[in-house]
């Protein structure tokens, strides 16, 4: 383990990532975030959502170094007594189960279409591409949106994991589409080569020089899309959350939380809606910096 972890240090990857202040400040950034969702229920100061808990008293409190601020809600609470701060962690938890698993799905998805596409050509590659044209032909986040709110409709009393289950399949219907246009290209490519020719010569079948040879050869831009896809995922979720069609109401994520907050913007309440944007706005900036590293670090013309 540790001579995996020193050769990995020693390595042009990691000597690039050490060589670039942004890509560390967003690395440590992303850890937070990552660390706090995964221990929610340890890392915040309160349970947001135990209505046991909340008391109205506490409704719209500003953060503590405001005056009739408290130390017990640091960055003051919402209309319902809820703790901004909890909020805020358990809300990034559900953004980013949310962001990650949808751009998981468009991954399998899309890599799986695309090599199928690129490795066999002819009318498969012609049905896979114009069906590829037909869904950028759509703004994502309005499929997203008419998903979503389907669901939502056919399903009003379904289950929290139904309803996640739902928003995850929404934003993931047009996130396949970047990486099944990547791969074809990059398949189109492979598939010429030498090490491709004489697997066929020798007979192995076309499944397994796809899974085999040509799909390692062809993740390197996979990997940088997906990380940068992350935040667009994230983002997308925040907003269907804002529109009111993304996560449930009982367990609301950085989106819902902001959409909350907008009805106090202007009655001075600003905290409500500010640090759940802020929070969002770091997820996304973090995650993005990291995209644009990883483009680097893996861009052979640059190295």
């Amino acid at each position: 383990m540790n001579k995996a972890w020193f050769s990995w240090w020693d390595s042009d990857i990691a000597y690039s990532f050490r060589q670039s202040p942004a890509a560390v400040v967003a690395a440590l950034l992303a850890l937070v975030f990552v660390v706090a969702a995964l221990f929610a229920p340890w890392v915040a100061p309160h349970n947001p959502f135990d209505l046991a808990t909340l008391e109205l008293s506490n409704a719209r409190l500003p953060p503590a170094w405001l005056p009739d601020g408290q130390t017990a809600f640091l960055l003051g609470t919402d209309d319902q007594g809820r703790d901004i701060l909890s909020a805020l962690i358990y809300g990034a938890r559900i953004s980013l189960a949310v962001g990650l698993a949808s751009v998981v799905l468009s991954v399998v998805v899309g890599v799986s279409l695309g090599l199928l596409a690129g490795f066999w050509g002819g009318w498969i590659d012609a049905l896979l591409m114009r069906l590829c044209d037909v869904m950028l032909s759509f703004p994502a986040i309005l499929v997203a949106l008419l998903i979503a709110g389907v669901g939502r409709a056919l399903f009003p009393n379904a289950h929290e994991s139904l309803a996640f289950g739902v928003l995850i399949v929404s934003i993931s219907l047009t996130g396949w589409v970047q990486y099944a246009r990547t791969v074809r290209g990059s398949t189109l490519v492979e598939r010429q080569k030498e090490y491709v020719q004489a697997a066929r010569v020798i007979g192995v079948s076309p499944l397994r020089i796809m899974r085999k040879h040509v799909l390692p050869n062809v993740l390197g831009p996979v990997l940088v899309l997906a990380t940068i896809h992350v935040a667009t995922a994230i983002i997308t979720e925040a907003t269907l959350s804002f529109l009111g069609v993304g996560a449930p109401p009982t367990s609301p994520s950085l989106g819902t939380l902001i959409r909350i907050g907008n009805d106090y913007l202007f009655s001075g309440e600003w905290w409500i809606t500010v640090f759940p944007g802020l929070v969002l706005i770091l997820i996304a900036l973090s995650v993005n910096l990291l995209g644009d590293w990883m483009r680097d670090a893996l861009n052979p013309r640059l190295n």
